[in-house]
Formats: C-alpha cells, structure tokens, sequence
C-alpha cells in the first residue's frame, strides 16, 4: 500500500503558502509506516518545532490500474474519508529553499492519520463534497471538492500513469486554505459532510 499526496490543489491554499497556483498536479509519496490507523493519538516529534495540519479528501483505490481513461476512473475508488497531512513546516521550509523533495517534512512516520471510509454511493455527487476540520472544538478548516483544481477522477487518471495504482492505495487529494500549528494537548476532529470520521489527540 502507498499513499499518493496532492499538493497545492485548492488555489486559496497554495497562495497563503506564497505558492504559485501549479498548472499540473504536484505529487509526493508517503509510506505506508506514515499511516495513523483507529483514532490514534499523534505524538509530536523531536526533529520538529512546527508541526502543523493539513485535512483532506482521501480516495481508497479498489481495484488495480494503470494508465486509466478519465470517463473510466471512477470505477477505480468506491470510498473517501478525510486526513490529515501533518506537515513539519519548518523542514519544508529549508528544504523549499535548498530545492530538495519534501519528503523528510511531510512522510515521517504517522504523518497521514486517515479517518474511517464512507461509501461514496451517499453522495450525488463525489465534486461537490463539504469536508472540514476542527481544533478543541473550532472550526479551523472548511472546504469542498468542488474548489479542487484537479477533480479526483483526473488525478486517479494522471496519477496512473506515473504510478500502477493498486488495491487498498490512497490518495489525498489536497488541502483548502488554513491550514495551521498543533501543540500537546490539542484535538483535532475531521468531518466529512455532518459526518466525524477522525478525532486525533496530540500528545
């Protein structure tokens, strides 16, 4: 299992980073060690002074595929839920600007905290999902996939043909703007629509 990360694809996002709006999906991994299974607490690590959240759409792939049509892609997930990308933004920062890959900031172990899968037969419709997320019980971020740049079928089919998807991969189709710090103690909670599906403690 792996886990393919979208970067910048809510234009909000990318610019309170400073980041150009991309004009292609920008992609980093994740192993499956970053995965955060079952409401577990996430306990801040050492090498970093500032952790902060980053909650999005996730996308479980069914079935095995590559160099997949867009009109067939939706074929290829049949559930979502929401994350968390934790990102160490301090390390991304240096390596930003040494040009470096992100990974050492964004793939440490338990960096991904996924919530647990709905079916995506409850939506009409998969590009116009509410999802957000919660700190100590405040509304931090809020978004929908309708604000996405790049819509979740054509990343499943871009991203297959870089990469053979396979069953039980995940994608994290990207963040919405305000994003922010985590400190010990702190709770973040992931909706999608009405719907909690993660609560994660920081310890």
């Amino acid at each position: 299992m792996k886990i393919i990360a979208i970067g910048r694809n809510y234009a909000e996002h990318a610019r309170e980073l400073n980041n150009p709006v991309p004009t292609s999906p920008v992609i980093f991994l994740k192993p499956d060690t970053a995965l955060l299974k079952n409401q577990e607490a996430f306990f801040l690590p050492d090498f970093s002074n500032s952790i902060e959240f980053e909650a999005e759409l996730v996308v479980k792939i069914s079935k095995e595929g590559k160099h997949i049509d867009p009109a067939f892609a939706h074929t290829y997930y049949e559930e979502i839920t929401v994350g968390i990308d934790f990102t160490a933004r301090d390390i991304q920062k240096n390596l930003k600007e040494k040009g470096l890959p992100w990974e050492l900031a964004k793939s440490f172990d338990h960096s991904a905290p996924i919530g647990e899968f709905v079916s995506k037969s409850k939506f009409s419709d998969i590009q116009n999902i509410s999802f957000g997320l919660k700190k100590n019980g405040e509304w931090v971020q809020k978004g929908n996939s309708s604000e996405m740049i790049f819509k979740i079928d054509s990343l499943i089919s871009f991203v297959s043909t870089r990469f053979t998807l396979k069953k039980g991969d995940l994608i994290m189709t990207g963040t919405p703007a305000g994003v922010g710090p985590i400190s010990m103690g702190d709770v973040l909670e992931a909706f999608l629509e009405e719907e909690r599906v993660l609560i994660t403690p920081v310890k």
